[in-house]
């Protein structure tokens, strides 16, 4: 009985390790373009703080330049959830979500300080309005993210980070993102109890990951 286990233990083993070496055949955004248009939404807003106005470039510009056949955007920028990970607390707005990747807008007004967490994907943090300090041991220097620039945490990797009053920021990863997800929800049940932000996380997550493989988007 344990020959046997070990034996789809190696062959899951050997599945997950096969996929992770093909997983960038369903990739459709691309990290590069995506700060260009963070960029873009920056130099456009009327004001250095109209958060709405750059969601609302970005959401355009993916909407005419991603192909619906291809992937599923959240055009509904009025979908915030409450969101509590690694000791921070803001608030997201799910652009895109699928098996691969994930698109969001995080922050919050009052600032927030928290761990990164230790994910399965790559992490390109583009900072649209405020600021982001991040701490990266053994070096001792902090780090600054200003609008305009992009944190980028590869997979594996962990830091201390830090946004301030006013600060918000189009999140790409790219990677397996359901393995993401238990560190994403994992306050709810050990501190915060809201079972309300837990249901619309699950939901508006589910249903982005359920529209995109429809359309054959992993």
């Amino acid at each position: 009985r344990w020959a046997l286990r070990a034996a789809w233990a190696v062959l899951a083993l050997t599945v997950c390790r096969w996929l992770d070496t093909i997983k960038e055949w369903w990739y459709v955004l691309d990290p590069d373009t995506l700060h260009q248009v963070a960029q873009a939404a920056i130099a456009a807003a009327p004001a250095p703080d109209d958060t709405n106005f750059m969601i609302s470039y970005i959401v355009s510009n993916l909407t005419a330049t991603c192909p619906a056949s291809a992937i599923a955007l959240n055009t509904n920028s009025s979908e915030w959830v409450l969101s509590n990970a690694g000791g921070a607390m803001g608030a997201m707005y799910i652009i895109h979500a699928s098996v691969t990747e994930y698109l969001i807008v995080f922050g919050t007004p009052l600032g927030t300080e928290g761990h990164t967490g230790l994910h399965t994907a790559d992490d390109y943090f583009n900072i649209l309005v405020g600021e982001q300090w991040a701490f990266n041991p053994p070096e001792l220097e902090m780090e600054r993210y200003g609008p305009g620039s992009v944190h980028y945490l590869p997979r594996g990797h962990v830091k201390q980070y830090k946004m301030h009053e006013g600060c918000f920021a189009l999140e790409y990863a790219r990677g397996w993102i359901p393995l993401m997800l238990p560190f994403g929800l994992a306050d709810v049940f050990s501190s915060t109890l809201v079972c309300w932000s837990l249901y619309h996380t699950v939901r508006v997550t589910g249903r982005e990951i359920i529209s995109n493989l429809l359309r054959g988007k992993i």
